[in-house]
């Protein structure tokens, strides 16, 4: 056999380039290499981050709809207290925060492709059930509250997106990438909180009977679920047979699992929880808030404004991450959100004072900014930490190397799901604060838990010598 044949045999085979069209299963992807980014990995990633991006959106359009929905039920004739109407906004954040500890771990365990197009075509069933109710003012509460559990489902997306598309970028680019899809998808508790008001009042969108309210008018509260069925099919399409599963990112649990032994999981949790759990908590609570606070100013004109804000922000805090170090901008998050909710409690109305709605709206645009502006960054810290802890001491190009740097992908992708899990539950924790106790004293609470994650991010990753600067 000659030199030639005898090479052409023991060289490996060339990736097959079919693998990067839409909807196949990609084995040979390595963003890192300069090469195969410019010339085919930054198009497929791109594909399947815009593909991701309306899917979590929608996604989160259903964990939302409650907060505008609760704020209508009692002028159509639903019985419940105030009280209830904050739990049923409350809900889906347990849910929501619950099933996002297990798509977590079965995104990757299944595929972005593939659980893209599933979680999203399953959102379906909800919206029917909510489409239904509000239509009967005799629905019992406790059907309510189960509507509102499995809306919550939507949530839940946002784990396995977010740890999915981090897998097809360059670590130069995790940030930005996140904080577009993360950013991007956040919009959708925007999009229901501007939307819902409209599409209510459409009878040309109506399927079945219009709801009666106190001054005569009808509007149509089942437009805000009917209406989000068809796009929900549509997009769980698009993900089917337009994304790519990954090979590298397909991990079984026990390979995740570590991430419960380490210690920055469990830090980053705690950082992530004081800007994603700000940011969807008041996202939920605010409606009511306004409507029980300043009465007479439109839930429909301004709720909207700051989860858009937010949205919006991370992203920007993801870019500046990428730039400045996420560690400094976790920190600057932080001081801003304390000094933007000491803000709000100085408008709120106390005593003989009516307070000022356009300083409480004004310090709460800015508490959404700040915290949008953190969750970006806290997004970017996560993979450089276990980038840095995993290749320290090793020398790029060994076979040690690469196996440490997989391990990294795969930590900081299951890590990155699970603080946005635990970080959920704000959904749920603050509008059931407002619920049960006082809004000045839940706001002061607040503010010290920002002043902990202050130091936490400083001691760990900020100053010089910290554990783990990022």
């Amino acid at each position: 056999m000659s030199s030639v044949t005898q090479d052409a045999v023991r060289s490996p085979a060339a990736p097959d380039p079919g693998q990067y069209r839409p909807g196949r299963t990609i084995t040979d992807w390595t963003p890192e290499d300069p090469s195969f980014w410019r010339t085919t990995g930054k198009k497929v990633a791109t594909r399947n981050l815009w593909i991701a991006v309306p899917a979590l959106l929608v996604a989160f359009v259903v964990w939302q709809v409650w907060s505008i929905t609760a704020t209508n039920l009692k002028d159509v004739g639903f019985g419940f207290s105030q009280s209830q109407l904050f739990w049923l906004t409350a809900v889906p954040g347990i849910t929501g925060g619950t099933a996002r500890i297990f798509y977590t771990f079965l995104g990757p365990m299944i595929g972005q492709r593939r659980f893209t197009a599933v979680s999203t075509v399953v959102l379906i069933v909800p919206l029917l059930w909510l489409g239904s109710a509000v239509q009967n003012p005799d629905t019992p509460y406790g059907v309510m509250i189960a509507i509102a559990a499995l809306c919550g489902i939507g949530g839940a997306n946002f784990s396995s997106s977010l740890a999915n598309i981090g897998f097809f970028y360059p670590k130069a680019e995790k940030g930005n990438a996140t904080g577009i899809n993360g950013g991007l998808g956040n919009l959708g508790v925007s999009v229901v909180q501007l939307l819902t008001p409209i599409l209510i009042t459409s009878s040309v969108l109506a399927v079945g009977a219009g709801q009666k309210k106190a001054d005569g008018s009808e509007i149509y509260l089942q437009n805000a679920a009917f209406v989000w069925v068809p796009v929900l099919v549509v997009l769980a399409l698009v993900a089917w047979f337009g994304q790519n599963d990954l090979t590298v990112a397909s991990t079984p649990f026990r390979q995740q699992k570590i991430i419960f032994k380490r210690k920055h999981n469990w830090l980053m949790t705690w950082l992530y929880v004081g800007t994603f759990g700000s940011f969807i908590g008041f996202a939920a609570a605010l409606p009511l808030l306004i409507k029980t606070t300043f009465p007479a100013y439109s839930v429909a004109t301004f709720a909207w404004m700051g989860p858009a804000l937010g949205a919006l922000a991370r992203w920007a805090g993801g870019w500046i991450a990428d730039k400045l170090g996420g560690a400094r901008v976790t920190i600057l998050s932080f001081v801003g959100m304390a000094a933007s909710i000491i803000g709000v409690i100085t408008f709120l109305p106390s005593g003989t004072s009516a307070g000022s709605f356009p300083g409480f709206f004004l310090c709460f645009l800015s508490a959404f900014l700040f915290s949008g502006i953190g969750n970006g960054s806290t997004f970017r810290q996560i993979p450089v930490i276990f980038r840095d802890q995993h290749l320290k001491g090793l020398t790029e190009g060994t076979p040690q190397y690469a196996a440490a740097l997989k391990q990294a992908e795969i930590e900081s992708g299951a890590v990155t799901g699970f603080t946005a899990a635990v970080a959920a539950y704000g959904f749920f924790f603050i509008p059931a604060m407002f619920a049960n106790f006082a809004v000045t004293s839940a706001m002061w609470g607040f503010v010290g838990f920002y002043a902990s994650c202050i130091v936490v991010a400083w001691w760990f990753y900020a100053r010089k010598g910290a554990e783990a600067p990022s």
